[in-house]
């Protein structure tokens, strides 16, 4: 019998950095802050400057030794708050922010997993910097310049340190941007020795995507699943 899927852990990790992207943590020097700052800015008038954006992504995921997992597909973005993750390759999958609710299906499970979105306050799925709702003060406590390998030359590189109360989740976040304020590749590291990796391309901006495109519908025969019962179900076992 398949599990019941769940909503990918990585993505909430994943939200968390983007919008740390927007936030400038008090910096060690003066010196330091003026190119972290000027980044940040031009981030958010790239990510603020358009309606909507598609890219490619593959993503990467290892865990310890001897466990490795590759995925891509394609990414698609509207304003404000609407995301569609369309997985492609090994195995088609979909992941849907649809303003309301995140959503998380597997065709061949038959099975989706809903869970609602409760803006900056929910620690699980926090909404995009794209809908200015999160609180970013509970992101980052500091973004600072990564001395890392880049991907090209001309990329910067910002490491995300996490508050306080997100270091259970994850230790750091590293992201590059490209000359032209792209994200294009994202690294978080997680307590014993867990990697999650996106790399972003071919971005593209104002495509014409209706809303429709970020609502799912369900084929006939799929069991939906609402975590918010399964977690007042473990609460209620808990209390027993």
């Amino acid at each position: 019998m398949r599990s019941v899927p769940s909503l990918p852990f990585p993505f909430r990790l994943l939200f968390l950095s983007l919008a740390a992207m927007l936030f400038v943590g008090p910096a060690g020097s003066q010196d330091a802050e003026k190119p972290v700052a000027k980044i940040v800015r031009s981030l958010e008038a790239r990510y603020k400057g358009a309606e909507s954006f598609r890219a490619v992504f593959m993503e990467r995921r290892s865990e310890g030794r001897g466990s490795l997992q590759m995925e891509s597909g394609t990414l698609y973005i509207r304003r404000p708050g609407l995301m569609r993750w369309d997985y492609e390759a090994p195995e088609k999958k979909l992941f849907l922010v649809d303003g309301k609710f995140a959503w998380f299906y597997v065709p061949a499970d038959r099975t989706a997993t809903k869970a609602a979105i409760r803006q900056s306050d929910d620690s699980r799925i926090p909404l995009l910097l794209l809908t200015g709702k999160t609180s970013l003060g509970r992101v980052c406590r500091r973004i600072e310049l990564a001395d890392v390998r880049v991907e090209a030359a001309g990329d910067t590189a910002l490491r995300c340190l996490p508050t306080h109360g997100a270091e259970a989740h994850y230790k750091e976040a590293v992201l590059e941007v490209d000359s032209e304020s792209h994200l294009v590749r994202l690294l978080v590291r997680e307590a014993g020795d867990i990697e999650t990796e996106f790399h972003f391309g071919r971005w593209e901006e104002n495509l014409p995507l209706e809303r429709s495109f970020f609502e799912f519908a369900p084929p006939k025969g799929t069991v939906i699943v609402d975590e918010r019962t399964l977690i007042g179900d473990a609460d209620s076992n808990q209390q027993h």
